[in-house]
């Protein structure tokens, strides 16, 4: 079966990424560091934007803008995943006792990604607070100003949020995003 994804130059676009077996290994301060270190090699070589980011113990949320005369988001993720696979050493040990090591790959990724086309201002909004409030629909923080690993830091700095946004309560959120 061959999997088809839409793309388009200079597009914007939610992605969700997940690890293997749910295994909760990113926010594990060098393997976090590690995939800071791998997204800036690829974005260097590769460019892009990252509007709204949050790193979860299992899983990563983002929203990327390509480049105007560029719509491969797949070899960017292609080239992060792979990269922090190579060097992470809890790919290693995984690696030895999954059955999916097929294609040459390390056990450290689910083998695919879900994408969304930002299709204009509200649905980049929706998915920027999805992004920011997940953190807490997940029960790692009770606000989104105490998770660590998010771009909300930077939203709060740019006078886009208050630091106490969502404090006490969840934000109006469409229950379709992630599941288009």
């Amino acid at each position: 079966m061959q999997y088809r994804r839409a793309r388009t130059k200079n597009g914007t676009y939610f992605f969700t990424l997940v690890t293997m077996n749910r295994h909760r290994i990113l926010t594990q301060p060098e393997h976090a560091t590690l995939l800071r270190n791998v997204f800036k090699r690829v974005m260097t070589r590769h460019p892009f934007t990252i509007e709204a980011f949050v790193l979860l113990p299992d899983h990563i949320h983002c929203i990327w803008s390509l480049p105007e005369a560029d719509g491969d988001y797949s070899k960017r993720w292609r080239l992060i995943k792979s990269g922090f696979s190579r060097q992470c050493n809890v790919a290693h040990k995984h690696a030895a006792n999954e059955s999916r090591k097929t294609k040459k790959e390390l056990a450290v990724w689910q083998r695919r990604f879900w994408e969304h086309a930002i299709r204009d201002d509200d649905d980049f909004k929706n998915h920027v607070e999805y992004i920011h409030y997940n953190p807490v629909k997940h029960g790692w923080a009770n606000t989104p100003g105490q998770w660590e690993y998010s771009s909300f830091h930077r939203y709060v700095r740019n006078g886009i949020y208050k630091h106490d946004w969502c404090a006490g309560h969840a934000p109006a959120l469409d229950d379709t995003i992630g599941k288009e």
